[in-house]
């Protein structure tokens, strides 16, 4: 049984499936998602393991169980300040998509193109600017030195477009557990296409993609958030697509070859 593959091949389908039980009991033990958030994350799940590849799905089952641990993290001061999003901490499906949305679409075209290795570490980059959003606003939104990222003056914690120290420094963690986890992933499936030292490098790239994705997306948060041109969704999806594109433009620009 081939589980190295990526595809609708069956040893892919059965991990795929065994991860995907395992996400909705978790996920109902742990209450990381309602009801509609578990359906679409088994859906999107499907996706990115069945057309993708089964390790992707390790990856954005990381992301979620880092992100959720990340919105616990100090939760009733969250939610006595008016930082939370639900009142137990769960995330909704409109979360799963904004996250997860677009790299779904790249399983899909890694899947139409059969190129998983280069859909690796787009999808990865993807991830990377998601988690290190996420990890950015849930942890920097309880420190109170925060400063507009367009002006650099002191602003309210939480702002869109603010920022801070402790919430720099949690993007940069969670863009770099993307990293690892790409590693094993790499490690797992197309160690054999690069060497050490390029491999490396790539898992770097994604790390910095990642952290800089958050850059953008509270640069976007501040000169269109803010004024009502963006929603959070579509701040999110920007900022995913640019890291996403931009490890594409490197993989493309040949200097890996």
């Amino acid at each position: 049984m081939d589980v190295l593959s990526g595809g609708l091949n069956q040893g892919n389908l059965i991990v795929t499936s065994v991860l995907l039980l395992t996400l909705i009991l978790v996920s109902r033990q742990a209450k990381m998602l309602d009801n509609p958030g578990i359906i679409a994350a088994t859906a999107l799940g499907f996706v990115v393991g069945a057309l993708g590849h089964w390790t992707w799905l390790l990856i954005l089952l990381g992301f979620l169980l880092a992100s959720h641990k990340a919105t616990k993290w100090r939760f009733d001061e969250k939610k006595t300040r008016g930082m939370s999003e639900s009142e137990d901490g769960h995330r909704s499906y409109g979360n799963v998509i904004a996250n997860g949305g677009l790299p779904g679409l790249v399983a899909i075209f890694a899947f139409v193109t059969e190129d998983w290795y280069n859909g690796l570490w787009m999808f990865s980059a993807a991830v990377a600017v998601a988690s290190a959003d996420t990890f950015a606003s849930e942890i920097g939104c309880l420190d109170d030195d925060v400063r507009m990222i367009t002006t650099m003056k002191p602003c309210e914690p939480g702002m869109n477009g603010g920022f801070s120290a402790s919430g720099q420094k949690a993007a940069l963690v969670g863009s770099s557990m993307i990293a690892g986890l790409t590693f094993l992933a790499w490690m797992a499936t197309n160690a054999s296409v690069d060497d050490l030292q390029t491999g490396f490098i790539k898992i770097i790239l994604v790390a910095i993609i990642g952290w800089l994705g958050c850059q953008m997306d509270s640069l976007l948060g501040a000169v269109f958030e803010n004024r009502g041109y963006l929603t959070k969704g579509g701040v999110n999806g920007i900022s995913i697509t640019c890291g996403m594109l931009a490890m594409w433009a490197i993989l493309s620009s040949g200097l890996f070859v």
